[in-house]
């Protein structure tokens, strides 16, 4: 039985659960509670939240106004698990998405809920491009991360994780991303050229899947250019382009699509992380009525379809997308994050910054540097975690309805943890 001497330890976490786990041993304390963008642990630390779940959170821990509806759900008995039957709970959501987020942009869209991770998404939307083209090839790009199963795994980039698969991840060809090579490439040229040429060595794909801000791999942010060139590419030669706004959507970037800003139409678009509002699992395929070629339960998962995250989901599009004020808070609190970056950086020939909206890295030249930045922002009371092909990146992800004092103080220990691992040995 646990004891008084366990209290707030990591003895069981060390001990018991396998050696996998990562977050644990980059925050070594037990956290018990969470508001908006604080943590407490167990001695009641109190730590301010850059890290949000790796974005699930975007609207902050226990939004009382979402965990409210959930509670009046499982107090009425409503359906939380019932495979892809239909309820209500999902009626709702699929109604008030079409609305609220795709109407005002003349999209139109099914839905399809696989499995409830931004994996199973992924996974479902490879398949839906192969068997809808017919062709197995996909194009993927440089410092992409789209989950780590075996399909997902074959379009992420990053070679730990891949090194991890035990067999070698197939079906895919990997072209450079965005300024891969410096800001004076168009890589989307060099794509181009890959595809007309019939001598390349690349088949012709059935899709293209990016980010338009990739996450684990750097914060590298695609331009508006680019990205509408790719796109053209893929519409001149039949190739579907699959958009995973996993992290970069639902609001992140200032609007509730990362790509709104691009004006692109994708043929299926992947989410999840902060789909549900509150951190519940939940993942959405979103795609283009004409490659709906599924059969009946062709692809499927037994908790496909969350109904409690699909209640806090509708709860989070009617609390924060029916106007535009959240849009404009996350434009607002990145130019300010943006500013004390580059004050962060000034002078500095190993740092640098990059990102758009509230989704923003500082860039350490080096993975050691980095950690020794973000163990001591944690010594400091900031939660916040690494990122890029070196873990040479720091991710910065406050929920985006962070109030601007705490935002302010986070990123005055985060100033602070730079200068106080500048100084130490290397």
């Amino acid at each position: 039985m646990p004891t008084e001497s366990n209290f707030n330890s990591l003895f069981a976490f060390e001990n018991m659960e396998s050696n996998v786990r990562s977050y644990s041993r980059s925050f070594p304390v037990v956290f018990r509670k969470a508001v908006g963008a604080l943590l407490e642990d167990e001695k009641g630390s109190i730590y301010i939240d850059f890290l949000s779940g790796a974005g699930v959170l975007n609207y902050g821990h226990n939004d009382p106004d979402l965990l409210n509806g959930a509670v009046h759900y499982l107090k009425s008995n409503g359906i939380v698990h019932g495979l892809d039957m239909a309820t209500p709970a999902k009626r709702e959501f699929m109604e008030h998405f079409h609305a609220i987020i795709l109407r005002p942009r003349g999209l139109t869209y099914k839905f399809q809920f696989p499995g409830p991770t931004g994996a199973n998404a992924v996974e479902a939307a490879l398949k839906l491009a192969r068997k809808a083209t017919g062709r197995y090839n996909v194009i993927s790009f440089t410092n992409g991360f789209h989950g780590v199963s075996l399909g997902a795994l074959a379009v992420t980039g990053n070679r730990y994780y891949r090194d991890a698969a035990g067999l070698p991840p197939a079906g895919t060809v990997f072209m450079p991303y965005d300024a891969y090579f410096g800001a004076g490439m168009d890589t989307s040229e060099y794509l181009n050229k890959m595809l007309s040429d019939t001598s390349s060595g690349v088949d012709l794909p059935a899709a293209v899947i990016l980010e338009t801000v990739q996450g684990e791999g750097g914060i590298n942010s695609a331009s508006k250019d680019w990205l509408q060139s790719v796109e053209r590419l893929c519409r001149k030669s039949g190739i579907l382009l699959i958009i995973d706004d996993i992290q970069a959507g639902c609001g992140r970037t200032g609007s509730f699509f990362s790509f709104d800003f691009a004006g692109l139409s994708p043929d299926i678009v992947v989410l999840s992380k902060s789909l549900s509002g509150v951190g519940l699992p939940l993942s959405l395929l979103l795609l283009k009525p004409e490659l709906d070629v599924w059969q009946p339960g062709e692809h499927n998962g037994t908790f496909r379809g969350n109904n409690l995250a699909l209640v806090t989901a509708t709860a989070a599009l009617k609390k924060y997308w029916t106007d535009e004020k959240l849009s404009r808070a996350v434009v607002e609190m990145g130019r300010l994050m943006s500013k004390r970056l580059r004050q962060i950086v000034e002078g500095s020939h190993s740092l640098s910054m990059r990102g758009r909206g509230m989704m923003l890295g500082l860039d350490c030249s080096t993975g050691k540097l980095a950690e020794k930045i973000v163990r001591k922002a944690f010594e400091g009371g900031l939660v916040v975690e690494r990122c890029g092909a070196e873990d040479q990146v720091i991710k910065l992800l406050p929920p985006l309805t962070i109030d601007e004092e705490t935002l302010e103080r986070g990123l005055d220990i985060l100033d602070m943890s730079v200068h106080e691992a500048s100084k130490l040995p290397s």
